[in-house]
């Protein structure tokens, strides 16, 4: 149990995350606000419920009494065991919009689809809701495929197929939608079947477009979107010759997990379009230099012009600079495109790479039709209202709980600030907000001993954070941007 002090009240609560069981005891408490130390999940120390995700679920609470100077909880041992509150908080009675006939579907089986139709079930919808999607498996973390390669798809599940069918969430996999018909409000499959609806949300993800590049179809070529790729990977990394592409969070993490196989084997990254602004490029590339400590060996700003083969596996990347590079894996981590080809032709309002356009009800610009996740474009309240696409499991699941709610016509904002994580060679990243387009930076701490934070500045003002091995900062700095404070630059400083 946690007991919580807030001034004069005191709260008891599960004492670990329910997302990966950090201990909520080193969490940041600010006001009724509990973070979680690892993730940035939130939740409200009276009620337990989540004010932001990555957790599916809330935290238990306990009755807490206070006599003769002593503080007394009391809790059934069984609730004590219980591994997570499955529930956030339960609202009675029927949502205004939808009735209990009408039928909720959602494209796509992420977190951005599971969390809609949580949600829709625990304010009290009691329809049908149908989830499509063109996988073959459950909702998983997909988080777990750079950070546990070595785990099965079941083991990644966000839940079982029982907590689906106890909640009349049908899921429809190897089901992918090739049309959508918004007049008569009706989708059309691959197979050839149609389902018709009364409210939509398409949340279909996105895809790599490294396809185009010659020799992309060669054999052992990787990319990291699902349980059978994260396997692949982790039994090709045995090879001597290993190739990522592109420098991202992805894949950075990859060769990490890649390399406890084969601790020997030659890494060679290759960032494509990777530019820093010279006056803070020492500070970013700190976790790049980590890498190169052990054995990685970075290309920046280059191009892969091609793949070339051998007996039908790839054996060479050559570089744009002439550079050839030799490979017996290459794995693609370089940023992806929203899956929304089938919306061509449409009167959905999509931006110049396909991205559905919506507004912060999640709302697109046809009734009834929702979108959520890494299909989106969105209005960023740290950006001032600019759009922008975040991929982000977290960011994803705000999104389809707005949407369900404004399904349901409670007229609710998205409000959530973006959390992201990592682990690298045992230093812990964090980065909270967003620093798109920022033009100034500030740091604080150490870059010799390794522990930092640095801001992002944008007009003046803080829009992002991160920080290595320094993460109660970055979570203070995302419970202020949270409450829509600004930071400006001499504050920073």
């Amino acid at each position: 149990v946690l007991l919580v002090r807030n001034r004069k009240d005191f709260s008891a609560l599960g004492s670990k995350c329910p997302h990966y069981g950090a201990p909520l005891s080193k969490g940041f408490l600010k006001r009724e606000r509990l973070r979680c130390p690892w993730h940035g999940a939130c939740f409200n120390i009276k009620t337990g419920d989540i004010e932001e995700y990555p957790s599916l679920d809330c935290l238990p609470c306990f009755k807490v009494t206070v006599k003769d100077g002593k503080v007394f909880v009391t809790a059934k041992k069984k609730v004590l065991t219980l591994p997570a509150v499955t529930k956030h908080k339960q609202h009675l009675g029927l949502g205004r919009c939808l009735l209990n006939r009408d039928t909720v579907l959602l494209l796509g089986g992420g977190v951005a689809a599971l969390v809609c139709a949580e949600t829709l079930r625990q304010e009290g919808f009691t329809g049908r809701i149908i989830m499509a999607t063109k996988e073959k498996h459950l909702p998983y973390d997909k988080s777990k495929l750079s950070k546990e390669m070595n785990l099965k798809a079941e083991d990644m599940y966000l839940r079982k197929p029982e907590f689906l069918d106890a909640h009349g969430i049908e899921l429809w996999t190897e089901k992918e939608a090739v049309s959508v018909d918004f007049q008569k409000q009706k989708v059309c499959f691959m197979d050839g079947s149609s389902q018709k609806y009364h409210q939509l949300l398409i949340a279909t993800g996105s895809h790599s477009s490294f396809l185009k590049v010659p020799g992309a179809d060669l054999q052992n070529v990787c990319f990291l979107q699902t349980p059978e790729d994260s396997s692949k990977i982790l039994q090709l990394a045995t090879r001597k010759n290993l190739v990522i592409i592109g420098a991202s969070f992805i894949g950075t993490r990859l060769d990490q997990a890649s390399r406890h196989p084969a601790p020997a084997r030659d890494t060679n990254a290759i960032s494509l379009h990777l530019e820093f602004p010279s006056e803070s490029s020492n500070r970013l590339l700190l976790p790049f230099q980590m890498l190169q400590n052990k054995g990685v060996k970075f290309y920046m700003k280059t191009e892969l012009r091609e793949l070339k083969g051998k007996d039908g596996k790839v054996a060479e990347a050559v570089l744009s600079s002439g550079e050839k590079l030799p490979a017996d894996v290459v794995v693609v981590g370089i940023g992806v495109f929203p899956n929304s080809a089938f919306l061509k032709g449409t009167s959905i309002a999509r931006d110049d790479s396909g991205a559905i356009l919506v507004d912060l009800h999640m709302r697109t610009n046809i009734p009834n039709v929702f979108a959520a996740g890494d299909v989106v474009s969105f209005p960023v309240a740290l950006l001032n209202g600019d759009r922008s696409s975040i991929h982000h499991q977290q960011v994803a699941e705000a999104h389809g709980h707005i949407a369900a709610l404004n399904m349901l016509r409670k007229e609710k904002n998205l409000h959530t600030v973006p959390f992201f994580w990592t682990t690298m060679l045992g230093k812990s990243i964090r980065y909270a907000g967003c620093g798109k387009g920022y033009t100034d930076t500030v740091l604080k701490g150490s870059l010799e001993q390794e522990k930092f934070l640095i801001f992002y500045i944008r007009d003046g003002f803080v829009t992002a954070a991160a920080s290595l091995n320094c993460d109660p900062m970055v979570s203070l700095i995302a419970e202020v941007l949270h409450s829509g404070k600004q930071i400006s630059k001499e504050e920073a400083e």
